[in-house]
């Protein structure tokens, strides 16, 4: 079945992605050298004014624009599709907001700080937030099944990938011998240094109410998807 096949919104998700990620990874980037320059909470804010409009602009161009281009599957009518999808989602939001971040720093309220962690879900994967977002993109991808749903999802994963080589330079720079030694005792791939007994999972460390927040943002956001859906479709981007 056809949409408007190769619609324009293919482009401009691609370049709305880039932008983001220009502006995200270029500013951790700069984050040493700003922090000392305007010190680490006017660096938090900067890093919020810019990189936050950027992903609402993503979020709502995305939702009004979710059914473009070519269905190349159709499996909403499955039935066991809806609840892997949903479950997937939530265990994604587990990989993609931590325990381990400080919401006090992310909101400058306590001066940000760069952290090594290596409890919770860190045991499991260094680099949670991609992980979280490619189980996020591949349910996502699977429920919608259109060719723009599926640019949107390339272009997030590799974008996250690039993170992933990212951040370990920026932190292998930052920390030295101290962050080598955590990348031998942890992987990327999710449970790989457990597997191979370089890692161990301690089930405790998840009983935090970090994780009971989590898991009632999924369920609020279940319940608000909907209206969250028909507020987007009234602005016209």
């Amino acid at each position: 079945m056809f949409n408007d096949s190769f619609t324009p919104s293919h482009l401009i998700i691609l370049g709305l992605l880039l932008s983001f990620a220009i502006a995200h990874s270029g500013l951790a980037a700069l984050r040493s050298w700003a922090e000392n320059k305007i010190g680490p909470r006017l660096y938090r804010i900067l890093f919020a004014l810019v990189s936050l409009p950027l992903a609402v602009i993503l979020i709502i161009y995305f939702f009004n624009h979710r059914y473009d281009g070519l269905q190349l599957w159709q499996l909403q009518g499955v039935p066991i599709v809806k609840p892997i999808v949903w479950t997937f989602s939530a265990i994604s939001f587990l990989f993609l907001y931590p325990s381990t971040f400080n919401l006090l720093e992310i909101a400058a309220i306590q001066k940000p700080q760069v952290h090594l962690h290596e409890t919770g879900i860190i045991r499991i994967t260094r680099h949670p937030q991609m992980v979280g977002q490619v189980i996020w993109c591949i349910a996502h991808t699977l429920w919608l099944g259109t060719s723009f749903t599926f640019v949107t999802s390339v272009g997030l994963i590799l974008h996250h990938l690039f993170g992933v080589w990212h951040g370990d330079r920026r932190l292998q720079k930052r920390f030295g011998e101290s962050y080598d030694q955590l990348k031998s005792r942890t992987s990327v791939i999710p449970f790989l240094a457990i597997i191979q007994g370089r890692q161990t999972l301690h089930l405790q460390e998840f009983i935090r109410w970090a994780y009971l927040g989590i898991g009632l943002f999924v369920l609020l956001f279940w319940q608000a998807h909907p209206l969250l859906i028909r507020a987007t479709g009234n602005i016209d981007w």
